[in-house]
């Protein structure tokens, strides 16, 4: 495959920001897997000292860290250190998950036996990683993957490549063999290459539902090897009997525009009782009217920056015009104050009259409105999706709320919290396109190795009690 320049564009400011070359497939997944037994045989404090040393170096040069993303995606600053706050946080939780998850058991047996349980890594995991959080979300694979003995290829989105290369040397910074994670740049191409690669024992994928349903499609005839998707959402909030307009406005605003509206979590649609549309959209809009949105390190600190570049505002704006081209009524249009730079100011529109809304993941600051007559009816539409991501209902009933608990299709349900924001010590996924029933966080130990079941006994005894002629 012959090496292509690759150019990171800093979306706030159109610069450029970093440049560099494709990599190489066959050489990077070959590195991988000449390292990896090796690491595996290290013994698990041996690996847990090692990740803890990387999580020492993103401490010492996280604020270089949080600039670098806050650049490369153009979210806020503040937001940019509450990503890698999480990405030192992830060895912790993994080694705790690790021993929950994978640990080592024992149990009797007859004749003395015993039954053991333990746990081997797969091998080589291939990682393909997403821009919104560039270092989180692959970080939330690798460092599960390397604390259970395997090596990791790392393809960083052709979006962010800086992100990735930054984090790729925290971790040989920290002592974790340069041939456990190697960095693979480049764009589709690569990732596909890697994907298909025969050296590979298995793909640990972060994107969209379009990407992830294609890599299943791959993977249907290589049943020898792990695929776990994490893909997106196209993510409810349900108002009902919720009297605290204002709370409800700010939860909304938190769910759906947070990272310009750039998470698997975001809400994409509102479901609202129409007894109270008028009062609680009066209540959004306003508060949407307050949003900064600017560069990441403006003051004051805007709540969102751009989206990741002006093909993505370009879609956006595309796909808002067909909304209202197929019935959907603005209640805030969505505006692009600098026509050169993928800045968008979040949108509400109305979608209730619309026959066959579409169920598509609006990757950016674009909230559906949808009048229900009925609990029940809500809670359908809040179904009528083929994803199962997230799911809120802000309500001070807790009947209703068992009610949506026991009915909403999604992974991921709360109770008046954002639909985003979950918590890293819990799992993480979807079911639908969603994803394929392999949740991240805290239960990515469960696809980083596989069970291995053993009888022993320290002495062979045996005998056949049926069946036998006498001798």
């Amino acid at each position: 495959m012959v090496a292509t320049e690759l150019t990171s564009i800093e979306p706030a400011t159109g610069a450029v920001l970093w440049r560099g070359h494709s990599g190489d497939v066959d050489a990077e997944v070959a590195t991988a897997r000449e390292s990896w037994a090796n690491w595996a045989a290290r013994p698990l404090a041996y690996r847990t000292e090692a990740l803890r040393r990387f999580a020492n170096v993103v401490r010492r040069r996280a604020d270089a860290f949080a600039d670098l993303i806050a650049r490369e995606t153009g979210k806020p600053l503040w937001e940019a250190h509450t990503e890698v706050e999480s990405v030192i946080a992830k060895v912790d939780i993994s080694v705790k998950a690790y021993a929950e998850r994978s640990a080592q058991r024992r149990l009797d047996a007859p004749m003395g036996s015993r039954i053991a349980l333990r746990h081997k890594p797969h091998g080589v995991l291939a990682v393909l990683g997403p821009y919104n959080f560039p270092a989180h979300l692959p970080n939330g694979h690798i460092v599960p993957a390397l604390l259970a003995g395997n090596a990791v290829v790392f393809k960083p989105s052709e979006k962010t490549p800086a992100v990735g290369e930054f984090l790729v040397s925290c971790f040989h910074e920290g002592g974790v063999p340069e041939g456990c994670v190697r960095l693979l740049l480049g764009g589709p191409d690569e990732g596909k290459a890697l994907a298909a690669h025969d050296g590979i024992d298995g793909l640990l994928f972060t994107g969209s539902a379009r990407t992830g349903i294609a890599l299943n499609r791959a993977f249907a005839n290589r049943p020898e090897k792990i695929l776990a998707l994490e893909m997106g959402g196209n993510n409810p909030i349900v108002v009902w009997e919720s009297p605290d307009v204002h709370a409800a406005a700010i939860i909304i605003a938190q769910s759906a525009f947070m990272s310009a509206g750039q998470r698997c979590t975001a809400a994409r649609r509102l479901i609202v009782d129409e007894r109270v549309h008028d009062q609680l959209i009066e209540a959004v809009n306003g508060l949407i009217a307050r949003i900064i949105v600017d560069e990441p390190h403006a003051k004051p600190q805007p709540f969102m920056g751009p989206v990741i570049d002006n093909e993505s505002a370009d879609l956006l704006t595309e796909s808002f015009l067909e909304l209202m081209i197929r019935g959907g009524r603005p209640i805030r249009h969505l505006e692009r104050p600098k026509p050169d730079l993928p800045f968008l100011l979040p949108a509400l529109i109305d979608v209730t009259e619309m026959n066959d809304r579409p169920d598509i993941e609006l990757f950016g600051p674009i909230l559906q409105v949808v009048r229900a007559r009925s609990f029940e009816d809500a809670i359908a539409e809040a179904n009528n999706t083929r994803y199962g991501l997230s799911a809120t209902l802000l309500s001070q009933n807790p009947a209703l709320y068992n009610q949506f608990w026991a009915n909403a299709r999604a992974g991921i349900v709360n109770w008046n919290k954002p639909t985003n924001g979950a918590s890293s010590g819990a799992p993480f996924g979807g079911i639908g396109w969603s994803g394929n029933h392999r949740p991240s966080a805290f239960y990515a130990a469960d696809y980083c190795a596989y069970p291995v079941v053993s009888s022993e006994s320290e002495q062979a005894r045996a005998s056949i009690g049926v069946g036998l002629r006498d001798s």
